[in-house]
């Protein structure tokens, strides 16, 4: 609960996507089957990785778990999202809103360790293939798939809950379909320099950090696959990484147009889309990405999805 001089904000209301009703519908429709296809996409590659034994493998213990990520990821908001499109009041309790800011920004910051740990996956398996049974191991792999879980949600407790310190007195109207920073920061009558600051600091450091840690390792993997005599190599080599890469392009994207610097000159309609892209475009693409440049995991998911015995040689 927060006070301000003149009442106290116990809910906030979500304005998401203007339109009239009959848009609402056809926006409620187009997120439905968006987020109903990303679940299954999603659990789709969780249920091939686990059941199929050729993917019993660090590289797609990794993408399980990302899948799962995703599926927590978008449903941080989507949900919520759908029914204010049905709602007339459109509100969000106190309590509720920062505790959807809290997931949002911690899965969030799960899925940029994810890729760093992936790209790191890929670089040795093929820098070093001689030493990749060794330096990954289904133990270390586990170490690292709990460190980005672990960072992901001890990273911004203390951050968040300054923020819900705050005064909001100016209104408790959110021009937007989530809790998300600008807009909370744009309510409080009270300024916050050093929150603030601590809290964009937070995201740009993970960002850079991941994502300079992401091109160093492709840079490196890039020219120990130019180095491949074979061109069927260099083509299987490219192909392994390439989703990768297109994954972490969508994601790293949009997310640094938002969170590298304080959004105030982005338009409000902009920043709902571009917010829309990486929450929930990105974790529908990502299923179809792996799965279309992944002949393994093509032919686990046609296992699992069409009930087919599939051959090692198919």
């Amino acid at each position: 609960m927060n006070r301000s001089a003149t009442y106290i904000v116990t809910e906030f209301v979500l304005l998401g996507f203007p339109g009239s009703w009959k848009i609402q519908i056809s926006l409620f429709t187009l997120f439905l089957v968006v987020y109903v296809l990303t679940l299954l996409g999603n659990a789709a590659i969780i249920c091939a990785v686990r059941c199929d034994p050729r993917l019993h493998t660090p590289m797609y213990f990794l993408l399980g778990n990302f899948a799962f990520l995703e599926i927590w990821y978008v449903s941080a908001t989507v949900p919520n999202m759908l029914a204010n499109m049905l709602s007339k009041t459109k509100v969000i309790s106190f309590s509720g809103c920062f505790l959807q800011f809290y997931i949002f920004f911690s899965l969030g910051t799960a899925e940029c360790l994810f890729l760093a740990v992936m790209a790191y996956d890929r670089y040795l398996a093929i820098c070093c293939p001689l030493h990749y049974c060794t330096l990954m191991t289904g133990r270390v792999c586990g170490m690292l798939v709990s460190l980005c879980w672990l960072t992901g949600f001890l990273g911004y407790p203390i951050p968040i809950y300054f923020i819900s310190q705050l005064p909001f007195c100016h209104s408790n109207i959110i021009d937007h379909f989530l809790c998300d920073m600008d807009p909370l920061m744009a309510l409080s009558c009270a300024p916050a320099p050093i929150t603030e600051t601590i809290f964009y600091a937070q995201s740009s450091f993970i960002l850079f950090f991941t994502i300079m840690y992401i091109l160093r390792s492709y840079i490196l993997l890039l020219r120990a696959v130019f180095q491949v005599p074979s061109a069927s190599g260099r083509r299987k080599a490219f192909s392994t990484c390439g989703s990768h890469l297109v994954v972490v392009s969508l994601f790293y994207g949009t997310v640094m147009v938002m969170y590298v610097s304080p959004s105030y000159g982005i338009p409000t309609l902009m920043q709902k889309i571009v917010t829309l892209v990486y929450s929930i475009m990105t974790p529908l693409f990502n299923p179809l990405i792996y799965s279309l440049r992944n002949k393994d995991m093509k032919l686990a998911l046609r296992s699992v999805l069409f009930g087919m015995r599939v051959s090692k040689n198919s």
